[in-house]
């Protein structure tokens, strides 16, 4: 199961986020993560909207460069060390992480971790062997 990742590459500079989380907000488009990578010219904000295919609507009608990509989402128990387990999981079969960020929804006590990977379909095979919990869009 593969989760779908919008990206979008701005300038860094004042009033570029607004515009950004505006434009979605406005049009009551909610979100589930967000992530910025920064230089100090421009950035990368990576994120999963509660509806992805109108939020990249929005954005390109609003001028945004955005791309999608598609991210591994695992989930596990929110407890030390199990991150480092999947990771562990991953290296074993030498795939490399290309980038993650995570996030905890409070009423459940497990930790969502959104993943790039080099090798997906290994990736994703190596995870269910060892039974780890994939995640889809609609369990975000």
């Amino acid at each position: 199961m593969l989760v779908k990742q919008l990206s979008v590459f701005m300038e860094n500079r004042p009033g570029r986020l607004y515009k950004l989380t505006n434009a979605l907000g406005k049009e009551g488009i909610d979100f589930v993560t967000l992530s910025i990578a920064d230089t100090k010219d421009f950035g990368i904000v990576r994120f999963i909207a509660r509806d992805n295919d109108r939020a990249y609507e929005i954005l390109k009608r609003e001028g945004f460069t955005v791309g999608q990509t598609e991210l591994i989402g695992v989930e596990v128990v929110d407890e030390p060390n199990a991150l480092a387990k999947v990771i562990e999981t991953l290296e074993e079969k030498n795939i490399n992480i290309e980038y993650l960020y995570s996030f905890v929804l409070t009423n459940y006590n497990t930790a969502k971790i959104l993943m790039r990977v080099e090798n997906t379909e290994a990736a994703l095979k190596v995870l269910e062997e060892k039974g780890i919990k994939l995640l889809s869009e609609k369990i975000l």
